[in-house]
Protein backbone atom coordinates (compact mmCIF):
# COMPACT_ATOMS: atom_id res chain seq x y z
CA UNK A 1 0.00 0.00 0.00
CA UNK A 2 0.91 3.78 -0.83
CA UNK A 3 1.79 5.71 2.94
CA UNK A 4 2.98 9.01 4.03
CA UNK A 5 5.87 9.05 6.36
CA UNK A 6 7.38 12.22 8.14
CA UNK A 7 10.88 12.68 9.77
CA UNK A 8 10.95 14.44 12.74
CA UNK A 9 14.38 15.61 12.96
CA UNK A 10 14.44 16.86 16.25
CA UNK A 11 17.12 18.57 18.89
CA UNK A 12 16.70 16.25 22.04
CA UNK A 13 17.15 18.00 25.39
CA UNK A 14 19.96 15.32 27.21
CA UNK A 15 18.44 13.59 29.88
CA UNK A 16 15.37 15.65 29.35
CA UNK A 17 12.27 13.00 29.33
CA UNK A 18 9.72 15.50 29.71
CA UNK A 19 10.65 18.38 27.71
CA UNK A 20 11.68 15.89 25.18
CA UNK A 21 8.01 13.64 25.54
CA UNK A 22 6.60 17.45 24.95
CA UNK A 23 8.38 17.79 21.73
CA UNK A 24 7.86 14.36 20.67
CA UNK A 25 4.00 14.69 21.10
CA UNK A 26 4.04 18.44 19.17
CA UNK A 27 5.48 16.72 16.33
CA UNK A 28 3.00 13.86 16.15
CA UNK A 29 0.21 16.04 16.61
CA UNK A 30 1.90 18.29 13.49
CA UNK A 31 2.27 14.69 11.57
CA UNK A 32 -1.55 13.40 12.00
CA UNK A 33 -3.07 16.84 11.31
CA UNK A 34 -0.58 16.74 7.70
CA UNK A 35 -2.10 13.21 7.24
CA UNK A 36 0.87 11.37 7.44
CA UNK A 37 0.65 7.78 8.39
CA UNK A 38 4.04 6.77 10.06
CA UNK A 39 6.14 9.47 12.16
CA UNK A 40 9.83 8.83 12.61
CA UNK A 41 12.02 10.18 15.27
CA UNK A 42 15.67 9.79 16.15
CA UNK A 43 18.31 7.41 18.22
CA UNK A 44 17.46 8.23 21.79
CA UNK A 45 15.09 11.00 20.96
CA UNK A 46 13.40 10.75 24.16
CA UNK A 47 16.35 11.33 26.25
CA UNK A 48 19.54 12.87 24.41
CA UNK A 49 22.53 11.07 23.18
CA UNK A 50 25.57 11.40 25.30
CA UNK A 51 23.84 10.36 28.98
CA UNK A 52 27.14 8.20 30.07
CA UNK A 53 26.79 7.92 33.64
CA UNK A 54 23.31 9.22 33.48
CA UNK A 55 22.34 6.10 31.56
CA UNK A 56 20.59 4.30 35.06
CA UNK A 57 18.49 7.53 36.08
CA UNK A 58 17.38 8.67 32.48
CA UNK A 59 16.08 4.64 31.54
CA UNK A 60 12.25 3.53 31.43
CA UNK A 61 10.81 0.58 30.96
CA UNK A 62 8.11 -1.01 28.58
CA UNK A 63 5.58 -0.20 31.22
CA UNK A 64 6.18 3.22 32.14
CA UNK A 65 4.50 6.39 32.25
CA UNK A 66 6.03 7.66 28.90
CA UNK A 67 5.77 4.50 26.91
CA UNK A 68 2.20 4.59 27.87
CA UNK A 69 1.47 7.88 26.67
CA UNK A 70 3.20 7.34 23.77
CA UNK A 71 1.04 4.23 22.96
CA UNK A 72 -1.65 6.43 23.39
CA UNK A 73 -0.66 8.63 20.62
CA UNK A 74 0.13 6.09 18.50
CA UNK A 75 -3.80 5.10 18.13
CA UNK A 76 -3.77 7.70 15.02
CA UNK A 77 -0.40 7.65 13.78
CA UNK A 78 2.19 4.93 13.81
CA UNK A 79 5.34 6.00 15.26
CA UNK A 80 8.98 5.28 15.57
CA UNK A 81 11.27 6.52 18.19
CA UNK A 82 14.15 5.95 20.02
CA UNK A 83 14.72 6.08 24.11
CA UNK A 84 16.98 3.80 27.01
CA UNK A 85 15.37 0.71 27.92
CA UNK A 86 15.79 -0.64 31.39
CA UNK A 87 15.03 -4.12 31.69
CA UNK A 88 13.50 -6.16 34.83
CA UNK A 89 17.57 -7.57 35.32
CA UNK A 90 18.87 -4.08 35.36
CA UNK A 91 20.22 -4.08 32.31
CA UNK A 92 20.01 -1.04 29.77
CA UNK A 93 19.83 -1.36 26.48
CA UNK A 94 19.50 1.58 23.01
CA UNK A 95 16.26 0.89 22.22
CA UNK A 96 13.81 1.68 19.33
CA UNK A 97 9.97 1.18 19.25
CA UNK A 98 7.13 0.88 16.62
CA UNK A 99 4.10 1.72 17.98
CA UNK A 100 0.63 1.77 16.29
CA UNK A 101 -2.72 1.54 16.96
CA UNK A 102 -1.79 2.09 20.50
CA UNK A 103 0.08 -1.07 20.62
CA UNK A 104 3.99 -1.82 20.78
CA UNK A 105 4.00 -3.92 17.45
CA UNK A 106 8.20 -4.07 17.69
CA UNK A 107 11.49 -3.66 19.74
CA UNK A 108 14.64 -3.65 18.46
CA UNK A 109 17.81 -3.43 20.88
CA UNK A 110 20.88 -1.88 19.05
CA UNK A 111 23.04 -4.39 18.22
CA UNK A 112 26.29 -2.69 17.28
CA UNK A 113 27.52 -0.31 20.25
CA UNK A 114 30.41 1.94 19.08
CA UNK A 115 33.10 1.76 21.10
CA UNK A 116 35.86 4.32 18.70
CA UNK A 117 36.62 7.80 18.35
CA UNK A 118 34.41 9.98 20.54
CA UNK A 119 31.70 6.70 20.88
CA UNK A 120 31.95 4.57 24.25
CA UNK A 121 28.48 3.04 23.80
CA UNK A 122 29.08 -0.39 25.49
CA UNK A 123 30.13 0.98 28.53
CA UNK A 124 27.06 2.27 29.52
CA UNK A 125 24.58 -0.16 27.50
CA UNK A 126 24.01 -3.55 26.95
CA UNK A 127 23.97 -4.85 23.34
CA UNK A 128 20.81 -6.11 21.95
CA UNK A 129 20.98 -10.42 20.02
CA UNK A 130 19.25 -10.23 17.42
CA UNK A 131 17.84 -8.74 13.86
CA UNK A 132 13.32 -9.42 13.45
CA UNK A 133 11.88 -8.04 10.26
CA UNK A 134 7.63 -7.72 11.53
CA UNK A 135 4.30 -7.15 9.91
CA UNK A 136 2.97 -4.01 9.93
CA UNK A 137 -0.25 -1.95 8.46
CA UNK A 138 2.92 -1.01 5.87
CA UNK A 139 3.94 -4.55 4.84
CA UNK A 140 6.91 -6.01 6.26
CA UNK A 141 9.56 -3.65 8.25
CA UNK A 142 12.97 -4.03 9.82
CA UNK A 143 14.37 -1.50 12.52
CA UNK A 144 18.19 -0.12 12.46
CA UNK A 145 19.42 1.93 15.12
CA UNK A 146 22.67 4.43 13.81
CA UNK A 147 25.86 2.00 13.75
CA UNK A 148 23.49 -1.22 12.89
CA UNK A 149 23.01 0.18 9.70
CA UNK A 150 26.70 0.26 8.79
CA UNK A 151 27.59 -3.64 9.24
CA UNK A 152 25.91 -4.99 5.89
CA UNK A 153 24.82 -7.96 7.51
CA UNK A 154 21.94 -6.05 9.52
CA UNK A 155 19.58 -5.15 6.74
CA UNK A 156 20.47 -7.80 4.65
CA UNK A 157 19.07 -9.80 7.25
CA UNK A 158 16.29 -7.69 7.33
CA UNK A 159 15.53 -8.25 4.00
CA UNK A 160 15.96 -12.01 3.54
CA UNK A 161 13.07 -12.01 6.51
CA UNK A 162 10.83 -9.86 3.45
CA UNK A 163 11.62 -6.55 4.89
CA UNK A 164 10.62 -4.08 1.80
CA UNK A 165 10.93 -0.91 4.23
CA UNK A 166 14.01 -0.44 6.57
CA UNK A 167 13.71 2.33 9.28
CA UNK A 168 16.92 3.62 10.53
CA UNK A 169 17.06 5.95 13.91
CA UNK A 170 20.43 7.64 13.91
CA UNK A 171 22.65 10.22 16.24
CA UNK A 172 25.27 10.39 13.60
CA UNK A 173 27.68 13.50 14.85
CA UNK A 174 29.28 15.55 11.67
CA UNK A 175 32.79 14.76 11.03
CA UNK A 176 34.90 15.50 8.54
CA UNK A 177 35.16 18.42 5.87
CA UNK A 178 35.78 17.45 2.04
CA UNK A 179 37.75 20.02 0.05
CA UNK A 180 34.49 21.74 -1.16
CA UNK A 181 33.31 21.95 2.50
CA UNK A 182 30.79 19.11 2.89
CA UNK A 183 30.30 17.27 5.58
CA UNK A 184 32.40 13.55 4.99
CA UNK A 185 29.69 12.16 7.81
CA UNK A 186 26.50 13.45 5.51
CA UNK A 187 28.50 11.83 2.30
CA UNK A 188 29.09 8.09 4.21
CA UNK A 189 25.63 8.67 5.19
CA UNK A 190 23.93 9.48 2.40
CA UNK A 191 25.96 7.13 -0.33
CA UNK A 192 25.27 4.17 2.56
CA UNK A 193 21.53 5.00 2.36
CA UNK A 194 21.01 5.19 -1.63
CA UNK A 195 23.29 1.78 -1.75
CA UNK A 196 21.36 -0.07 0.83
CA UNK A 197 17.91 0.69 -0.87
CA UNK A 198 19.59 -0.35 -4.18
CA UNK A 199 20.90 -3.59 -3.65
CA UNK A 200 18.28 -4.69 -1.12
CA UNK A 201 15.32 -3.13 -3.51
CA UNK A 202 13.91 -1.73 -0.01
CA UNK A 203 12.75 2.08 1.40
CA UNK A 204 15.20 3.40 3.53
CA UNK A 205 13.47 6.11 5.96
CA UNK A 206 16.11 7.50 7.50
CA UNK A 207 16.25 10.29 10.87
CA UNK A 208 18.71 11.92 11.96
CA UNK A 209 18.95 14.35 15.32
CA UNK A 210 20.44 17.12 15.51
CA UNK A 211 21.92 20.18 17.90
CA UNK A 212 25.13 20.00 20.30
CA UNK A 213 25.59 18.07 23.41
CA UNK A 214 29.13 17.75 24.94
CA UNK A 215 30.54 20.16 22.03
CA UNK A 216 29.55 18.23 19.60
CA UNK A 217 27.27 18.55 17.13
CA UNK A 218 24.79 16.29 15.22
CA UNK A 219 23.98 17.29 11.47
CA UNK A 220 20.61 16.33 10.60
CA UNK A 221 20.21 15.46 7.19
CA UNK A 222 17.46 12.92 7.62
CA UNK A 223 16.08 11.59 4.31
CA UNK A 224 13.38 9.14 2.97
CA UNK A 225 14.80 6.87 -0.29
CA UNK A 226 13.07 4.94 -3.03
CA UNK A 227 14.21 1.35 -3.64
CA UNK A 228 16.30 2.58 -6.47
CA UNK A 229 18.10 4.70 -4.60
CA UNK A 230 16.99 8.13 -5.15
CA UNK A 231 15.95 10.35 -2.15
CA UNK A 232 12.29 11.36 -2.08
CA UNK A 233 12.67 13.91 0.55
CA UNK A 234 15.57 15.32 2.47
CA UNK A 235 16.00 17.58 5.53
CA UNK A 236 18.17 20.09 5.90
CA UNK A 237 21.52 20.04 7.69
CA UNK A 238 22.23 20.90 10.81
CA UNK A 239 19.02 23.18 12.12
CA UNK A 240 15.56 21.30 13.66
CA UNK A 241 13.42 20.14 10.38
CA UNK A 242 9.78 17.86 9.35
CA UNK A 243 9.73 16.49 5.82
CA UNK A 244 7.47 14.26 4.95
CA UNK A 245 7.29 12.17 1.56
CA UNK A 246 4.75 9.35 -0.04
CA UNK A 247 5.62 5.68 -0.07
CA UNK A 248 4.36 4.21 -2.96
CA UNK A 249 3.87 0.54 -3.55
CA UNK A 250 4.29 1.20 -7.16
CA UNK A 251 7.88 2.29 -7.09
CA UNK A 252 8.82 -0.86 -5.11
CA UNK A 253 7.02 -3.19 -7.42
CA UNK A 254 8.75 -1.32 -10.35
CA UNK A 255 12.46 -1.81 -8.75
CA UNK A 256 11.83 -5.40 -7.89
CA UNK A 257 11.15 -6.22 -11.51
CA UNK A 258 12.97 -4.61 -13.29
CA UNK A 259 16.01 -5.64 -10.63
CA UNK A 260 14.76 -8.15 -9.16
CA UNK A 261 18.31 -8.55 -6.80
CA UNK A 262 16.27 -10.05 -3.99
CA UNK A 263 14.50 -12.57 -5.99
CA UNK A 264 17.80 -14.14 -7.10
CA UNK A 265 19.52 -13.84 -3.52
CA UNK A 266 21.14 -17.56 -3.06
CA UNK A 267 20.26 -17.92 0.39
CA UNK A 268 21.08 -21.44 1.49
CA UNK A 269 24.34 -20.22 -0.48
CA UNK A 270 25.19 -17.67 1.54
CA UNK A 271 24.58 -19.40 4.57
CA UNK A 272 26.63 -22.56 3.55
CA UNK A 273 29.55 -20.24 2.82
CA UNK A 274 29.38 -18.64 6.54
CA UNK A 275 28.76 -21.80 8.22
CA UNK A 276 32.75 -22.79 6.54
CA UNK A 277 34.08 -19.68 7.71
CA UNK A 278 32.61 -20.12 11.17
CA UNK A 279 34.37 -23.79 10.85
CA UNK A 280 37.38 -22.74 9.37
CA UNK A 281 37.85 -19.74 12.12
CA UNK A 282 37.30 -22.56 15.12
CA UNK A 283 34.21 -20.19 16.18
CA UNK A 284 32.22 -22.04 18.76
Amino acid sequence: MDFTVALAQIKPKLGCLTENLETIEAYIERARKDNNDLIVFPELALTGYFLKDLVPDIAISLDSPEIARLKTLSRDIAIAVGFVEATADYRFYNSSLFLDKGEIVHLHRKVYLPTYGLFDEQRYLARGDRFRAFDSRFGRIGMLICEDMWHLSAPYILAMQGATTIICLSSSPGRGLTDDERLGSTIAWQRLNATTATFLNARILYCNRVGYEDGINFWGGSEAVAPCGTSLSRAKLLEEDFVSAVMKEGELRRERILSPLMRDENLPLTIRELQLIEYERGCP
